[in-house]
């Protein structure tokens, strides 16, 4: 029988290839040893954990933790917002990427997060969004880009999930890569015209499995860091990836950054299909409207 007065955590088997089942026994019996007592169940397919982080607000849960990959923690905190109850997120060190993991810079051993866990802290965070033509929309707390990015997440999303194939899958589909001509217009300002490599907007600090992307951005300031990488020859692209890595790349000449709270995106062709990409999964094309959500989410945060 259901205890609703203790956490639950919501993991994901499938992370990690798989490794996210093999690994949950040795883990929950750290997790009970370091934090204490709780509840968990288990993702069975793509969105189940919406539909379980949904249900278990709604239902009176007041912390969801997860025990996955970006996706897993992008989709509890969808579930969480679309109840409208107050429940907290947190997030247990695991998955392929671990971008939002490394934008929280929380502890990398799960017994140290467990602890911090028991006396943690929590901080209200910003939440993005996109609207897609179809009508449909969708939450980010990480991430969310359109370009080459959004393809290599179609394809990484498709076949293996792995730093690996990250590198492997980015530079196949550069290989390929058309450099689409995109109208951008931010804040309801000028439309701009610019042929581009990749457009991204960043709640966190990091995606694409590692790439330090946004290094000034903030998960609490209101604002989404949006980073504009102009067309750009596949040799200079490959001299300049590492940049991306180390955070390093914002002063290049074909580079632009900012900070917005809204971003309007369309194809000059509408014929021609540019792919968007939401804390890793893709969703759909332009045309797309991105937005951020003030304090939107609650966070337990893990004490030092």
């Amino acid at each position: 029988m259901q205890d609703r007065r203790l956490p639950l955590v919501i993991v994901n088997p499938a992370s990690r290839g798989g490794a996210g089942g093999r690994d949950w026994p040795s883990a929950a019996s750290t997790l009970a040893t370091h934090f204490g007592a709780f509840e968990c169940r288990f993702t069975e397919s793509k969105g189940h954990a919406v539909e379980i982080a949904r249900d278990e607000a709604k239902a009176g849960r007041q912390l969801l933790m997860t025990f996955g990959g970006d996706g897993t923690i992008s989709e509890t905190a969808r579930g969480i917002l679309g109840s409208g109850a107050p429940c907290e997120l947190s997030v247990l060190p695991h998955g392929t990427g671990g971008d939002f993991n490394r934008s929280l810079a929380s502890p990398a051993r799960l017994a140290d997060t467990a602890r911090g866990l028991r006396r943690g802290r929590t901080i209200r965070i910003d939440v993005g969004r996109v609207r897609l033509s179809d009508g449909r929309e969708r939450s980010f707390v990480n991430s969310a880009s359109f370009g080459l990015s959004a393809e290599v997440a179609r394809r990484v999303n498709r076949l293996s999930k792995s730093r690996t194939s990250y590198l492997r899958h980015t530079l196949e589909a550069a290989l390929g890569y058309d450099f689409p001509e995109v109208t951008i217009r931010i804040d309801g300002g000028l439309a701009r015209r610019l042929a581009i490599t990749t457009v991204s907007l960043h709640n966190g600090n990091f995606f694409g499995g590692g790439m330090k992307m946004a290094p000034e951005a903030s998960l609490t300031d209101g604002e989404l860091d949006t980073i504009v990488v102009r067309k750009m020859p596949l040799a200079k692209l490959m001299v300049r990836f590492p940049l991306l890595f180390w955070g390093a790349h914002l002063g290049l000449e074909d580079i632009e950054h900012g900070r917005v709270r809204g971003l309007e995106a369309e194809a000059v062709d509408s014929r021609l299909l540019v792919p968007v990409e939401v804390d890793g999964e893709s969703p759909g094309s332009l045309p797309a409207r991105f937005d951020v959500s003030s304090s939107a989410l609650a966070l337990r945060l893990a004490s030092c």
